[in-house]
């Protein structure tokens, strides 16, 4: 409970000064880079050589690409339905099958499963959301936004010289070795800051601002994210009848708010900005809402 009000404060305490500016403006960025060179990276050398391998371990892997398809096939049917223009159908296409799985999934695991179910929350945030942001998020940003497609030399430099993803190679290379003292206490020091400076910063960036044409768009988008997306993840792992740690984090995961970076790209490429933007903030709130529905299905 305390570190669920602690994310609670820590955000609402961002959305406070940033409605009332007291910050700089590009505050929330600096934070996020701080982060992903620095409290992810530690987090991650810490947390993975904890992991033991077993076939649960698929789960994370291969669920957050299920996840992808479903709300892409949903999304493209009710782009028809109701007549959505291109840049619509982009931005959706890129925003909701796309979770904010590390910067809020990482600390709500913690607050909810404990410490010991971090390394999956972070398997699924590397081998899903983010090689996902960095293939189907650079061929939908190709594809709907008309800036250049996307090579596969650019794409492999997005992943590999991602900090986080440095950070989990080398972890998996170093499952066995044992750190020194003072390194895991420098470590565990550093990724301590991830939930501040994470939470503060997503605060600093919430905007809520719904046109009436957004309003289906927004909603349908959400209603995909938070509710149908885990919700299909418990029913597809019950039919597969699988079980434990690894499957119920994979879950929680799949019913994260839409992802910070991917509404920045949206929005840096024209796809319905103001209504990305309310997107991204109003998923936010919601997950404070709807994950503990889905925590409770577990």
């Amino acid at each position: 409970m305390e570190n669920f009000i602690l994310i609670f404060l820590l955000l609402l305490l961002g959305v406070v000064f940033g409605y009332l500016n007291l910050f700089p403006k590009d505050s929330a960025l600096t934070l996020n880079l701080f982060v992903i060179y620095i409290s992810l990276p530690a987090l991650v050398l810490i947390n993975i050589p904890k992991l033991t391998f077993s076939t649960d371990v698929l789960i994370p892997l291969i669920l957050p690409w299920i996840m992808i398809a479903i709300s892409v096939a949903i999304i493209l049917i009710l782009g028809k339905v109701f007549s959505w223009n291109r840049s619509i159908i982009g931005g959706l296409l890129l925003i909701v099958p796309l979770g904010n799985t590390s910067f809020l999934g990482i600390p709500m695991v913690k607050a909810y499963f404990g410490e010991s179910h971090v390394p999956y929350a972070i398997l699924y945030d590397q081998f899903g959301s983010f090689l996902a942001l960095s293939t189907y998020g650079s061929a939908i940003l190709a594809i709907y936004s008309g800036k250049g497609k996307p090579t596969i030399n650019m794409i492999a430099k997005k992943v590999f010289t991602f900090p986080p993803f440095i950070a989990l190679i080398a972890a998996l290379l170093l499952r066995g070795v044992a750190f020194p003292p003072y390194a895991v206490k420098v470590l565990e020091m550093l990724a301590s800051t991830l939930v501040p400076a994470v939470m503060f910063a997503v605060g600093l960036q919430i905007k809520l601002k719904i046109s009436s044409s957004g309003f289906i768009p927004i909603a349908s988008g959400l209603a995909i994210k938070l509710l149908i997306a885990p919700f299909f993840a418990i029913l597809l792992c019950g039919l597969l009848g699988a079980k434990g740690q690894a499957v119920n984090v994979s879950i929680f995961e799949a019913g994260m708010g839409p992802m910070i970076t991917a509404g920045a790209l949206a929005i840096a490429a024209d796809l319905e900005p103001e209504m990305m933007a309310s997107m991204t903030g109003l998923g936010l709130i919601l997950s404070f809402v709807t994950l503990p529905l889905v925590f409770l299905f577990l």
